[in-house]
């Protein structure tokens, strides 16, 4: 399946059959697309038109874990992930691959994410771009302790070593628990300028349903990693975030318990890093 290649493109996708007829033509192969209960056709058009793209048909939305499932099948050392509606530049998973070679102890390789026709730097590039971590002598650039997923090659081993994305979450906002997992594990993560990914989104996509997941997930992340200290100040910023944060507070009660069994706090390195990060972002 991989014919060669180290790196391998996972895209998930639900009911966005436009979006990838656009992108599909654009990721070098091998390209694995996880299709989250898609009621368009999406499965059915991409296995007819694109037949070297290997389809897995969920029957459900998975969210965020679906990427997963895309992860555990590739046949390559490292995985690229691509939303339906973003795709990697010419020679960019080549140049990542290179460097994941190089550097050993790095599991998350976060690109320059260049958004829309006028390719703005988007604003989580920027900040890993500048981030007050620092660079360390074994990794190729600033250290970070999040990423975009659409702007992520991951090495496998480390991906699955970490668990992966997981269904508390469930998505948006997926990659800090994963992020700070890798760290705690010893693994690396770091930002590398001339690796670039191109990301069109929909002007129609929902923005306040997305500031309730983000209110939602803020409080879950904590509560499966933070100090109770954490958990406490994005609580209050969900119950000040207006109607959209209050929803997502009410819908963060309903995962509560799940979260609070895979509850473990970071080692001390991590959470301190974590706050510093914080810190910077204001």
């Amino acid at each position: 399946m991989n014919n060669g290649a180290r790196v391998t493109v996972v895209v998930a996708s639900k009911d966005r059959l436009g979006a990838l007829s656009r992108s599909l033509p654009l990721h070098p192969r091998p390209v694995i697309l996880v299709d989250n209960g898609s009621t368009d056709g999406t499965a059915t058009f991409v296995k007819r038109h694109f037949p070297d793209v290997h389809v897995v048909e969920a029957g459900r939305n998975l969210g965020a874990p679906a990427r997963n499932i895309g992860v555990q099948m590739a046949e390559t050392p490292y995985v690229a992930f691509a939303d339906d509606d973003s795709w990697w530049a010419p020679g960019a998973l080549e140049r990542a691959a290179d460097v994941l070679d190089a550097y050993p102890r790095l599991a998350v390789l976060g690109a320059r994410v260049l958004v829309g026709p006028e390719e703005r730097l988007d604003p989580v590039s920027e900040q890993m771009r500048h981030s007050p971590l620092g660079v360390e002598p074994d990794l190729p650039g600033p250290s970070v302790l999040g990423f975009l997923a659409c702007g992520a090659v991951v090495r496998k081993e480390a991906f699955l070593d970490a668990g992966g994305f997981d269904d508390v979450i469930f998505f948006f906002g997926e990659e800090e628990r994963l992020a700070v997992d890798l760290a705690a594990k010893g693994w690396g993560l770091a930002y590398v300028d001339d690796v670039v990914a191109h990301h069109h989104p929909s002007p129609s996509r929902d923005p306040r349903g997305r500031q309730v997941l983000a209110a939602r997930n803020a409080v879950l992340t904590a509560v499966l990693r933070r100090p109770w200290r954490v958990v406490a100040r994005r609580t209050l910023q969900a119950l000040r975030g207006g109607s959209a944060g209050r929803e997502g507070l009410r819908t963060a009660v309903r995962r509560l318990p799940r979260a609070l069994a895979e509850r473990r706090e970071l080692p001390t390195s991590v959470e301190r890093a974590r706050r510093t990060l914080e810190r910077t972002d204001g």
